[in-house]
């Protein structure tokens, strides 16, 4: 009774007025607002994910990112589920395993690039010849949040390049209001960014006035150089930039940082060639003239070569264009046409210098080809590199250069022509489906095929398959046999292309299906570079 008496009491209070903003009710609620708008920019952040990954091919990444836009993790975990569902098929392994495989790549992607963009201002200086930051030299003239776009921008991209162990940065004009950024990486190009024409010719600005170049001069061609500074170390760059239809194009080659720590070993060459290397190099006298296209190694090889030499008995001086790597205890010149530093005029001080080794970074006029063969016959170990595609080649092309071919069997002791092979992707390799026909070819041979690879793709090798290369080459020592054969008769160097470039494709595909059999490479990759 005394309860029911309280609660009668309490309800006749009067009671207080709302206030007329109490009063007022909220046309929408605050907590689903802001639960909206988390949507809408988890849609937007998804995309981009989409947009740069591998889930999804590039013929379909128009209609995924419009999916995604509405919507967002849905079809994100949807793209993952189907991508595990295929991988697990192709690789062996269960569908648990490798989903959990793939997100644990996705988070680690996504922090690595907030951590790489939060890090990138502080983690590289661009600096000139003379030691200057970039931020010192470049100025365009429209204040400095502009300037500090620009410069951040520029710094984004050789800090990826630098990052995906590319060797070239190649920005072109796609079209009048676009630009291409392409990096090559283990040889081949890919595209990784496209720029608005006026964002990305003040990048090429800002790289020129770092590299020394006129930046008002758009049609010339100009070289140019710049450095770099991370915590890896060093990197050294060479600019060349040239007038093109829809604008300006640059080149920018990134000098190889670790080629002053091969070996023959780790090149790739197989032991019984690194016997017949090592065996040519410990002897006093003599040329190893290394040959190859553009980009297959010939550089990396030399330094190798150097480095089975043993700098405190012996006098090396090298002579190169440019300088890749600095050696320890040995003497190494760069050409500067425009000081008359020339590979000519460098090898004749060389020779007032007791040298034991000379190391010619290329032979390209008929001077240079005469000297550095010369040297070879008065007690002088010369290694140097000639552009050829084979052994044979290298030969006609010592002679177009007018050396006679008794100076070119007396000097050289051995030729050697290399490529470069990709390397499969550890992470991301399947068993080969071999056709019938290829199965059948292997049993004729005799040749196990049951550890041939090939090429899948995952976001470790950015969806090509490879990571790395190493190198298959092929060598002519030069015994008296031979040596012979080229002194006594001119005709047969024509004859030896004729029958040597065969032979010498032969022992390249030869040394490249062992790379096939051991599972270090694919058989398509085989075919792309040695045909």
């Amino acid at each position: 009774m005394q309860i029911s008496a309280l609660i009668k009491f309490l309800s006749a209070l009067p009671r207080p007025e709302l206030s007329p903003l109490q009063a007022v009710t909220l046309p929408f609620n605050p907590v689903k607002l802001i639960l909206l708008i988390g949507w809408v920019y988890l849609c937007l952040y998804l995309v981009q994910r989409v947009q740069f990954g591998l889930l999804v091919p590039r013929n379909y990444k128009a209609i995924a990112n419009l999916a995604t836009l509405i919507a967002g993790p849905v079809v994100l975990g949807g793209l993952i589920v189907i991508d595990s569902v295929r991988k697990s098929a192709a690789s062996g392994r269960t569908f648990a395993e490798t989903l959990k495989t793939q997100i644990k790549m996705l988070i680690e992607m996504m922090r690595a690039v907030h951590f790489a963009r939060a890090k990138e201002d502080s983690a590289i200086m661009l600096l000139d010849s003379s030691g200057r930051n970039i931020h010192e030299i470049y100025s365009h003239g429209k204040g400095e949040s502009h300037d500090s776009k620009i410069l951040n921008l520029t710094k984004r991209v050789v800090f990826d390049a630098l990052s995906d162990e590319a060797s070239d940065i190649l920005i072109d004009p796609k079209d009048i209001s676009t630009y291409t950024v392409r990096f090559r990486v283990d040889g081949v190009l890919r595209i990784v960014d496209e720029v608005k024409a006026n964002t990305c010719q003040a990048v090429i600005n800002s790289i020129k006035a770092v590299s020394g170049m006129d930046i008002s001069e758009r049609r010339r061609p100009q070289d140019g150089a710049f450095t770099a500074k991370t915590a890896d170390g060093t990197a050294s760059f060479r600019v060349a930039s040239a007038g093109a239809v829809s604008g300006e194009k640059l080149s920018v080659r990134i000098l190889n940082r670790k080629a002053g720590t091969y070996t023959l070993t780790n090149v790739g060459f197989s032991q019984k060639q690194q016997k017949i290397i090592a065996e040519a190099i410990i002897k006093p006298s003599g040329m190893l003239l290394l040959c190859g296209p553009t980009g297959s190694g010939k550089t990396t090889t030399l330094y190798a070569m150097l480095n089975e030499i043993d700098f405190f008995t012996r006098n090396v001086i090298t002579v190169e264009d440019p300088i890749e790597c600095v050696l320890s205890n040995c003497s190494q010149i760069e050409i500067n046409p425009k000081a008359d530093i020339t590979f000519a005029n460098s090898l004749r001080s060389i020779l007032r210098q007791d040298p034991d080794v000379i190391c010619v970074g290329e032979i390209r006029d008929d001077e240079t080809a005469s000297i550095a063969l010369r040297a070879s016959q008065t007690g002088h170990l010369v290694l140097a590199t000639v552009h050829s595609n084979s052994n044979a080649s290298a030969l006609v092309r010592l002679m177009d250069l007018g050396v006679s071919t008794l100076l070119i069997s007396s000097g050289i002791t051995l030729i050697l022509s290399q490529r470069l092979l990709r390397k499969l992707c550890d992470k991301c390799k399947v068993r080969a489906q071999l056709t019938p026909g290829q199965i059948h070819e292997f049993q004729k041979q005799q040749i196990n095929y049951t550890n041939i690879f090939q090429a899948q793709g995952c976001d470790a090798c950015y969806g090509t398959g490879y990571r790395g290369r190493t190198a298959i080459c092929d060598i002519w020592l030069f015994d008296d046999k031979l040596k012979a054969a080229v002194a006594n008769n001119e005709l047969i160097i024509t004859e030896m292309r004729k029958d040597g470039d065969k032979k010498g494709r032969s022992s390249l595909q030869k040394e490249g299906l062992k790379k096939v059999v051991d599972g270090i490479t694919s058989l398509e990759e085989l075919k792309r570079v040695v045909g």
